[in-house]
């Protein structure tokens, strides 16, 4: 009897969080970045909804109070959690969906040791099934933070504030930053050299009001038009980082010409041929820079999902995931 108290505790634990679950997936498909993501998540989201309900009758069977309230707080807790995840880093949200994962995956993992005590065969299905799917996106999402952490895109894209929160909002800064850097080294190397003379002084002065126009001028522009701004400033006072970093912000955006792609010619290849070149990268940043490029200029689905399972592929063997 002590075990069938602590398997209908459980299962109500599990029926809530299978009901955030549901719903987290449904936020998430706004997310997809690809059609095929797109219609995974929905499948999850449907899925988690059928297993709520199998869990609910497993919970009759044994007894257990039927939870009407348990839906509704499910529906909530994914609500907050997407609302609050917004102020935070898009990796942090990945992370507590695997955490959320993981716990549906150790309660089902104990749910099943205790039916397996209790005797009861039925719930013993029920949490191998539950494993069963959970360890299915725990990979999922581990693969999704590997290709994250490889500088993405991932099959799931942040959203604007996500973006900002974890970091791209330093591209935009970054014609800012330059300028406060170089400053800050000219200075130091006048108060390094002894030299204040108030020639030198005035030098500084005036290369300071030249950089700081040049950053007003570049935010004032479109973002791209800055970062290219800025890069050609950085490459002139020879600040190879911070050229490297403006550079790598217009890869972010996709803006780059064609020559700047690591396959050449790209723009003039067919689709089966992009494709082909696109599986024989082996750099997650090429593959990432084709993959924005593409999106921005011809957007050809087929060249989008080859570059992302290509990416997937980097990502399942940095995580030791068969591919």
């Amino acid at each position: 009897m002590a075990h069938n108290t602590k398997i209908i505790n459980q299962l109500r634990a599990l029926v809530l969080l299978t009901q955030t679950e549901e719903q987290v997936a449904r936020t998430r498909i706004s997310q997809a970045r690809t059609d095929a993501v797109r219609r995974e998540l929905t499948q999850n989201a449907d899925n988690a909804a059928k297993r709520s309900l199998e869990i609910t009758e497993q919970l009759r069977s044994l007894g257990g109070v039927p939870d009407v309230v348990t839906p509704a707080i499910g529906r909530l807790g994914a609500i907050l959690k997407a609302t609050f995840e917004q102020a935070a880093p898009f990796e942090e949200a990945l992370l507590s969906d695997l955490a959320l994962e993981h716990q549906l995956l150790d309660r089902a993992t104990y749910v099943k040791v205790l039916a397996d005590q209790a005797e009861l065969t039925q719930v013993r299905q029920l949490a191998e099934k539950l494993i069963t799917a959970h360890e299915a996106t725990v990979e999922w999402l581990t693969v999704v933070l590997a290709e994250e952490a490889l500088g993405g895109p991932a099959a799931l894209v942040a959203t604007p504030l996500q973006k900002v929160a974890g970091g791209v909002a330093r591209a935009a800064n970054a014609p800012v930053r330059f300028v406060a850097n170089t400053v800050n080294n000219v200075v130091d190397t006048v108060q390094n050299a002894g030299e204040e003379t108030s020639d030198t002084v005035r030098g500084v002065v005036g290369r300071v009001g030249a950089l700081a126009d040049a950053a007003r001028e570049t935010l004032t522009a479109g973002r791209s038009a800055s970062l290219r701004r800025a890069e050609q400033i950085a490459r002139r006072e020879g600040n190879k980082d911070a050229a490297e970093a403006a550079k790598t912000a217009r890869e972010e955006l996709g803006d780059v010409s064609a020559d700047e792609l690591p396959i050449k010619n790209f723009d003039q290849l067919s689709v089966g041929d992009a494709v082909k070149a696109i599986k024989n990268l082996k750099d997650a940043h090429e593959i990432r820079v084709v993959i924005r490029y593409e999106e921005t200029h011809k957007d050809r689905s087929n060249v989008v999902s080859a570059a992302q399972t290509t990416l997937a592929d980097l990502a399942k063997d940095a995580v030791g995931v068969p591919s």
